[in-house]
């Protein structure tokens, strides 16, 4: 069975209306992440926050974040 790690990094950008936005790590990494992971259930965060995430499998075989919260 495969561990889950909390991971870190910053919101880089958010789409209010799109809903969208990205989460880059220390190591450069760049994640998608719909608003809907965002924890609190607000499904908003703003840019610049430093936030802790997990990584599950997402659409297309894709990665992405989910429980997205400040730090």
């Amino acid at each position: 069975m495969a561990r889950v790690t909390e991971r870190s990094g910053i919101v880089e950008e958010f789409d209010e209306d799109g809903g969208q936005g990205t989460i880059v790590e220390p190591s450069g990494a760049r994640w998608w992440f719909h608003c809907t992971a965002v924890s609190d259930g607000s499904r908003t965060i703003p840019t610049d926050t430093a936030v802790a995430f997990t990584l599950v499998p997402g659409h297309l075989g894709r990665f992405e974040p989910t429980g997205v919260r400040p730090l």
